[in-house]
């Protein structure tokens, strides 16, 4: 008791010390230039057609160009994951002469991340998200195999892949063909294929993992355009819920209508969450018909018991918008870029689109990786004729004990110091302990964390654990 106590008056007199420093800085508070996560643990996904500004052949020097402008706007951006479409075009025309392979894509998005040496056109990448945010690092990368001749899909993460259900893979470039079924067509994720990537996220801050899926729909607005969409949209909701949620029977494919081979052996878990997105080329609130976004989500009916999300609810879709003039387009004046998720497992906190070009009147909110050499209010333009779409993600945690403030599953004196920070502010303690929890601070249950709570937290330490 005597060592805790005087513990505690070291760590009490840290904080007085402290008292007049405001050291909390708001991470979304995008009017001040701050487009960050509210929480460390937040999962932020990132979806974007960046329309040919990932190639081999693409100049990657800093300057007005698009490459730089992409490579900034995803270091301003942060996501955990990113899902890109349209890459690897080097000729910009849709021909497929000169397009990359899939390995060659794999360097160049590598180089789009970390620099280096462009070996591709002998010369030194300047240009890099970690040249303007080192801490930007998703180093995992899934170039799809699948290609329309031109164009390929990729995704990109801060956590590894792995295997999740027993099949051998944690990275398919599109799903497995489907016999028809149910409302299902039967076959594939169509002309681009629909790829997916099994996630692991660390088991200490999260309880279950997470799998993407990405995919660039058929374009065009002819009948067979629109039926290559909705076919490949089908499937892909079939192979959602029967492939990796077993269709409410907790065994994979029971109707034993997918073509996958090894076949997976379990569903996947409780708390793993299924998010997809992309260019899905239809602008679902103003065609009048029912498109790949609302096929996905909601499977053939809206509302029952054949939805996609694991309880077989319906899966959401974004309604993502510019946070200064709350327009909700993507592309020029329609919206063809989506994220969805399984709301059932994962809580949305926040979607958004990123267009520099509405910014143009409130140069407050341009974020500082994105002030280059151009007008800054170019820079979407000169990234892509798309922009992005991003959404944060609140995931399931493990369950910590109370005062358990390092999450290593024992209250003792290593908690101290974590209890410190986060009595001076929640900033400072994920800053030192960015894979824990908070909360876990505020021991008498308030909904604060302040210094009623020290007498509790000296309880906690003398007792070993919480009552």
């Amino acid at each position: 008791m005597a060592r805790s106590s005087q513990l505690l008056l070291v760590a009490t007199f840290t904080i007085a010390t402290l008292a007049g420093v405001n050291t909390t800085q708001a991470q979304w508070n995008p009017s001040n230039g701050q487009w960050g996560k509210d929480d460390s643990t937040d999962i932020r996904i990132m979806t974007w057609n960046v329309k040919d500004a990932i190639c081999r052949t693409n100049p990657k020097q800093e300057g007005v160009n698009n490459w730089c402008a992409v490579a900034r706007i995803i270091a301003a951006m942060k996501p955990d994951i990113l899902i890109l479409q349209e890459c690897g075009d080097n000729n910009g025309n849709g021909t497929g002469s000169n397009s990359d392979s899939a390995y060659q894509l794999g360097q160049v998005v590598n180089m789009l991340f970390a620099g280096g040496y462009d070996f591709y056109l002998s010369a030194t990448v300047t240009s890099y998200v970690q040249a303007y945010d080192a801490d930007v690092d998703l180093p995992y990368v899934f170039v799809s195999s699948e290609t329309d001749g031109y164009n390929r899909n990729v995704i990109v993460s801060r956590f590894p892949f792995a295997d999740l259900n027993g099949d051998s893979t944690s990275q398919r470039s599109d799903i497995y063909t489907i016999q028809a079924d149910e409302y299902a067509p039967g076959g594939d994720g169509g002309i681009r294929g629909f790829m997916f990537a099994e996630i692991d996220l660390p088991d200490e801050t999260y309880a279950g993992d997470i799998v993407i899926g990405n995919a660039h729909l058929k374009s065009g607005s002819g009948s067979s355009d629109i039926a290559q969409r909705h076919y490949a949209a089908r499937n892909v909701a079939y192979f959602i819920d029967y492939f990796y949620n077993g269709a409410g029977t907790g065994t994979p494919d029971p109707n034993n209508k997918i073509s996958d081979s090894p076949s997976a052996t379990s569903i996947l878990g409780d708390d793993t969450a299924i998010v997809v997105g992309g260019d899905w080329n239809e602008d679902e609130a103003t065609n009048g018909r029912k498109g790949p976004a609302e096929w996905i989500t909601l499977a053939e009916y809206s509302g029952g018991s054949d939805g996609t999300d694991r309880d077989r609810s319906d899966m959401t879709y974004d309604d993502a918008r510019e946070p200064h003039s709350n327009v909700r387009y993507t592309l020029s004046n329609t919206k063809f870029d989506y994220l969805a998720w399984q709301d059932s497992i994962v809580t949305l906190r926040r979607d958004f689109i990123f267009d520099s070009t509405r910014l143009a009147s409130a140069s407050s909110w341009y974020p500082d990786e994105v002030l280059w050499g151009g007008s800054t209010s170019t820079i979407s333009d000169y990234a892509s004729d798309h922009c992005p779409v991003i959404i944060d993600l609140i995931a399931p945690m493990p369950s910590f004990e109370m005062a358990d403030l390092n999450c290593d599953g024992a209250v003792n004196f290593n908690d101290i110091d974590p209890f410190v920070a986060a009595l001076i502010s929640e900033s400072t303690y994920y800053a030192d302990y960015p894979d824990c929890d908070f909360w876990l601070a505020d021991i008498n249950d308030s909904g604060v964390v302040n210094f009623e709570d020290i007498d509790p937290f000296v309880e906690c330490l003398v007792s070993g654990g919480c009552p």
